[in-house]
C-alpha cells in the first residue's frame, strides 16, 4: 500500500489509530487543525503546525521571500482563528540548500515578523537544516482560548445554517493568474487576487468575536476548499450539508479572472482553497444575532451559504437551476494520485 492509496486524511486516520488513546488533558487531539490541551492555567493551550514546501505549496519564482514569510505565518494564525483563540508564540524551522542567499532569509523573516506583529504574537525560536534541492519552512504556533469560547468542528446539528466570512475563491483566482501571466484582467482586480493568494489575512478578530457569541456550533478555516472543509465539519459532527451555489460570496474580480484564464469561478469558490476565511455553523434561530454581533465587532462580511442536513444526505451542492449534485471530495489532498 502507498500513501497515495490512502490520501492525506486517510493517512492521518491511520496514524491516529496506531497511537495510544489521548490522556484526559487532551481536549481536542489529532483530526483538527489545532490541538487543544488542558494545563494548570485557567485557559486552554492551543498548538498547531503547518509546513510550506517549495514545488508543493509554492513556486519560488512566483512568490517573494517576504510574501512567503507572511503567508507561512498567516496559515498558522488562521488555524488559531478557527478555534476562537489568541496566538502567542511561534517557532520557525527552515530547511534549505547551502547556496540560499542570506538576503532571502532576511526578507523571509521580515515577512514573518510583520505578520506576527499584526497578531501581537512573538517568534521565540526554531531550527535550521540543510536540504539539497529545495526550500522548506515549518512553523509551530502556540496560543490560548477560554474554554467557553472554544470553537471546534464537532458540534454542527441538522438545521444549522452554514456561514462564511468574506469572499470565497479569490485565492484560487489569484493562483490561476500566477499560472497564466498573460491573462488580461483589470490591474486592480489582479492586485487584489494576487494578494489574496500570496498574503492571505487570518481572521483572528472574527474568530474571537464568533467565540464570544456563544452561538457557533462548529467552525473551521477554509484552507483545503469550501467543500473539503465543510466535509471535515460533517465528518466530525456526523451530519451532511447542502451548499447553495447561488449564495456563495464570489467577487467580480474572481469572476473576471475565471473568464480570462478559462477557469470556473464557482469551482474556485467550492474547491480552490487557501482563502483562509472562516466557515461556521449556527442554529437557525441564532443566525441573525450571531452575524450581527460578529459584524458589529469586526465589520466583516458574513454570508449564509448553506444548511446542515441529515448524515444520509452527504454533501450536496444546490445549483442555481434547482438541481442538486454530489459535492464529492473536492479540495486539496496531498497524496491523492489525481491531484
Amino acid at each position: 500500500m502507498l500513501v497515495s492509496d490512502l490520501g492525506e486524511f486517510g493517512l492521518i486516520d491511520r496514524v491516529a489509530e496506531g497511537l495510544p488513546s489521548p490522556s484526559e488533558k487532551v481536549v481536542v487531539g489529532i483530526g483538527d487543525d489545532v490541538a487543544v490541551l488542558r494545563t494548570d492555567e485557567e485557559n486552554y493551550l492551543l498548538a498547531t503546525c503547518d509546513i510550506q514546501v517549495e514545488g508543493v505549496h509554492f513556486l519560488r519564482e512566483r512568490i517573494s521571500p517576504y510574501q512567503l514569510g507572511r503567508k507561512a505565518a498567516a496559515i498558522n494564525l488562521s488555524d488559531i482563528a478557527a478555534m476562537g483563540g489568541v496566538p502567542t508564540y511561534m517557532l520557525v524551522s527552515l530547511a534549505m540548500p547551502s547556496q540560499t542567499e542570506v538576503s532571502f532569509i532576511d526578507e523571509l523573516y521580515r515577512g514573518l515578523q510583520d505578520e506576527v506583529d499584526a497578531a501581537d504574537a512573538e517568534i521565540v525560536g526554531g531550527n535550521m537544516a540543510r536540504l539539497p534541492d529545495r526550500f522548506m519552512i515549518d512553523i509551530l504556533l502556540l496560543g490560548w482560548v477560554e474554554p467557553d469560547h472554544l470553537l471546534v468542528r464537532s458540534g454542527a446539528q441538522v438545521g444549522d445554517q452554514v456561514c462564511a466570512t468574506g469572499v470565497l475563491g479569490d485565492s484560487a483566482a489569484g493562483l490561476a493568474l500566477l499560472l497564466n501571466s498573460q491573462a488580461e484582467v483589470d490591474p486592480k482586480a489582479r492586485e487584489r487576487l494576487l494578494a489574496a493568494h500570496l498574503t492571505p489575512k487570518p481572521r483572528l478578530l472574527e474568530g474571537r468575536a464568533l467565540g464570544r457569541t456563544g452561538g457557533v456550533t462548529a467552525a473551521i478555516d477554509v484552507s483545503d476548499g469550501t467543500l473539503s472543509d465543510i466535509g471535515h465539519i460533517c465528518e466530525e459532527s456526523q451530519v451532511g450539508a447542502e451548499i447553495w451555489a447561488e449564495r456563495l460570496p464570489i467577487s467580480e474580480a474572481a469572476r473576471s479572472a475565471a473568464e480570462a484564464t478559462g477557469g470556473d469561478a464557482l469551482d474556485f469558490a467550492l474547491r480552490g482553497g487557501e482563502d483562509y476565511q472562516l466557515l461556521f455553523t449556527v442554529p437557525q434561530p441564532q443566525v441573525e444575532r450571531v452575524i450581527g454581533e460578529m459584524q458589529a465587532a469586526t465589520g466583516t462580511l458574513v454570508t449564509v451559504i448553506g444548511q446542515i442536513s441529515p448524515p444520509a444526505a452527504g454533501i450536496q451542492v444546490l445549483l442555481p437551476d434547482g438541481t442538486r449534485v454530489p459535492g464529492g471530495e473536492g479540495g486539496w489532498d496531498h497524496f491523492r494520485r489525481d491531484i
